[in-house]
């Protein structure tokens, strides 16, 4: 499948298209994935460590990127292609992670505020 119309050498390593690697061009070459097909890894760049993947093509992505090419952001982690930390007050949210796009965290009632940092207007103190 992988193979050049050369086939292969003497000793028989076969000649393989740049996608394919291996002694017999059996397995793609790194920056690839899917085999018999090997498609590029289309990682993105901004999320991701390097261009290659898993032979599923999941790339590895840094810790604030998450999704099979890096290019969301990471549970805890808002507002792609930045990926900043959520910072939810741990006394006035219900949990860690915020909203992905807008990076609102979930507030416990009569707290308000992006990180769920403040009180509501009449309300004071957090509860516990």
């Amino acid at each position: 499948v992988g193979t050049l119309p050369g086939g292969c050498d003497s000793v028989g390593r076969c000649f393989c298209r740049a996608e394919f690697a291996g002694p017999r061009c059996e397995q793609c070459s790194p920056g690839h994935h899917s085999y018999p097909h090997c498609y590029a890894c289309s990682c993105d760049p901004r999320g991701a460590v390097d261009n290659d993947c898993s032979p599923a093509g999941q790339c590895r992505c840094h810790v604030n990127f998450a999704g099979h090419t890096c290019n969301q952001c990471a549970l805890g982690f808002y507002g792609y292609p930045s990926c900043t930390p959520c910072q939810c007050s741990r006394e006035g949210s219900l949990h860690s992670t915020c909203d992905q796009d807008t990076g609102q965290c979930s507030c416990r009632p009569k707290v308000t505020g992006l990180r769920c940092d403040s009180c509501v207007p009449g309300a004071y103190g957090f509860p516990h």
